[in-house]
């Protein structure tokens, strides 16, 4: 596979912002996020099927620095253009 379906829905009774489903492989995110958070927890919950051998302390480590770097380097949910290839080829 090589991105996971992504599904939005209020998760505020379950008092988290995401959840990562290994089977299936699905990122959970509350419909309310946006900015930053949602850049935020799409990264820790998509690292949570990435490497699911990892401690929730660790992702949130590595989410965070993630977060950041991409932040301050302008990415935004806005420009939707993919005409360059990924590194496998695939777009």
């Amino acid at each position: 596979m090589k991105w996971y379906k992504v599904k939005y829905r209020k998760l505020g009774k379950e008092k988290v912002y995401g959840w990562a489903h290994h089977e299936g492989n699905i990122v959970e995110m509350d419909s309310r996020l946006t900015g930053k958070k949602h850049m935020e927890i799409l990264i820790h919950e998509s690292m949570h099927l990435l490497f699911p051998e990892l401690e929730e302390e660790e992702i949130e480590e590595k989410s965070i620095i993630l977060t950041n770097t991409l932040w301050r380097q302008k990415y935004r949910r806005i420009d939707d253009s993919n005409n360059i290839p990924l590194q496998d080829g695939s777009k």
